[in-house]
């Protein structure tokens, strides 16, 4: 049974924070899917990703590709098809109970300086744990990321 992760972003952008966590993922073996809520936000991320360094390259594609199941890092806005043992969200997207306990861990990331992503995000919390689902809250306000609660 995973567990679900909510990252508030406060010091760090997303761009920056996302290739550090998809990086942890994929050294743990992890096929990964990153699920948004808006096409062109997607787009960005696929050209953020792009921009990092040679030697931290993270192979990925965007849904709607002829080898989306084949993808180690699959970027989307709806149901992830390279059967990732760790589902990313950001910008609010949805992830249900059961898509929790299937995987081996999800993370919602959340932009902390937003209060209606700050908002959703404590949505989701109670959603989840409600639901059953192992959550850890993780903040980086001091500068370095620290656990600050657990149900």
């Amino acid at each position: 049974m995973g567990a679900v992760y909510f990252y508030h972003l406060t010091r760090q952008p997303l761009e920056r924070t996302l290739p550090v966590l998809l990086g942890k993922a994929r050294q743990a073996g992890w096929r990964v899917a990153v699920r948004g809520t808006d096409t062109a936000r997607m787009n960005w991320l696929d050209e953020q990703l792009w921009l990092g360094p040679e030697d931290g390259f993270l192979a990925h594609g965007i849904a709607g590709g002829p080898h989306d199941a084949d993808q180690p890092i699959l970027l989307t806005t709806d149901r992830a098809a390279n059967a990732p043992d760790c589902m990313m969200t950001i910008d609010g997207a949805d992830i249900e109970p059961a898509e929790v306990t299937a995987l081996e861990r999800a993370c919602i990331l959340f932009d902390g300086n937003d209060p209606a992503a700050v908002q959703r995000a404590r949505e989701q919390w109670k959603s989840l744990t409600a639901a059953g689902c192992a959550a850890q809250y993780w903040s980086e306000d001091s500068g370095r990321w620290e656990k600050k609660a657990e149900h």
